[in-house]
């Protein structure tokens, strides 16, 4: 057999490998599709098929899984078996992220309360327009913006930090250590052993302290504007050694021929942060803001286990929030609507946000 008709037979071959691929993914897509249909229609209960929870779409999920790594390698050949190594995560984020948030979307139109005698129905709006009405909601998103602007404070404090112990100071590793002791430890930890033990109004040591110094009646959860600022000092507590860690490593790679020339040229310490060290930084700057800010959003540990939420709602974030509406009133369709508009805004934020950031650091450069 000559080189042009192996070369005919094998092109052949690919095509119709590349042909049995496409119906392979088209059958087991279209399966798919069907089984969730049907779930969906049986959940919903719009018709009855007997299903009595989603594992035959999980099963129809995991063929469908497979189907798509054989269809890849008969389609794309040496190209598809390269993209079974990276199809696991693919398919992972798909079932864990993609699905969940799709799902939550479907259960946020839906009138689920646990209290309830009857099953959960589709209920249109009723959800997105009780969170329009909702003035907690809109309360502890204001609390969000001043728990995202702490987050400046957090920076300076740890950069201040981070240059001392960049320093050459005695016990530098030994302060090193300590103060990244609170970021060791968790959340939770951190709200019993200061929010509830140490900032106790009747025998907290930090209660006795103000006294001393003329508070006659120091109650630190009990005024708004005092409760939300001991939640953003606990909260700040655990989270600045994660901003000196990704500062310091910043201000360490820092190239030192810039700083000896600046020395040189007689620059005082106050002109070498502001003209050189300060700019360098601002790439690392940048990005542990971001990540702190991303980090921030999410807070709800301390603030569920020191103060609930309280003083009528002083202390309130959008995570505490959602966490209360599912144990105390038990409604899973309202509290997911929460979250999913919740996830939306985040969304719109830290896109806006990353824009910004990009957008300053071409003009500083």
């Amino acid at each position: 057999m000559d080189g042009g008709k192996l070369e005919a037979l094998q092109t052949s071959r690919s095509d119709e490998s590349a042909a049995l691929g496409r119906w392979l993914f088209r059958l087991a897509s279209a399966a798919l599709v069907f089984v969730a249909t049907l779930q969906i229609l049986n959940a919903s209960g719009a018709a009855d098929f007997g299903l009595t929870d989603w594992r035959p779409f999980l099963y129809a999920f995991l063929i469908w899984s497979v189907t798509l790594g054989v269809s890849q390698v008969l389609i794309r050949g040496e190209a598809g078996q390269q993209a079974l190594f990276v199809l696991p995560a693919l398919l992972f984020t798909l079932a864990m992220v993609i699905f969940p948030t799709l799902f939550g979307l479907y259960i946020a139109f839906t009138n689920w309360n646990l209290n309830g005698a009857s099953n959960h129905h589709f209920n249109g709006l009723d959800n997105l327009i009780t969170l329009w009405n909702d003035s907690y909601f809109w309360n502890a998103l204001g609390n969000m913006v001043f728990y995202v602007l702490t987050v400046l404070v957090q920076y300076a404090i740890a950069f201040g930090l981070a240059l001392l112990l960049n320093a050459e100071i005695r016990a530098r590793k030994f302060f090193r250590v300590a103060f990244l002791l609170p970021f060791m430890l968790s959340p939770v930890a951190v709200s019993w052993m200061i929010g509830k033990s140490i900032m106790e109004n009747r025998f907290g040591p930090a209660a006795a302290l103000a006294r001393n110094l003329g508070w006659d009646n120091p109650a630190f959860f009990t005024s708004p504007w005092i409760a939300r600022t001991s939640i953003a000092v606990m909260d700040g507590w655990v989270w600045i050694p994660f901003l000196i860690i990704m500062l310091l490593a910043g201000l360490q790679a820092l190239p030192t021929e810039v700083k000896e020339a600046a020395k040189v040229d007689g620059a005082s310490g106050w002109q070498m942060f502001k003209a050189i060290t300060f700019p360098l930084m601002l790439p690392v700057s940048m990005t542990a803001i971001v990540i702190r800010i991303i980090f921030e959003l999410k807070l709800a540990d301390i603030v569920i286990n020191v103060t609930a939420g309280g003083p009528g709602g002083a202390t309130d974030t959008v995570s505490s929030y959602i966490y209360r509406v599912y144990r105390d009133r038990s409604d899973v369709g309202y509290g997911t609507m929460i979250a999913e508009v919740y996830l939306i805004l985040i969304i719109i934020f830290i896109t806006l946000l990353l824009k910004a950031t990009s957008r300053y650091m071409r003009k500083m450069v």
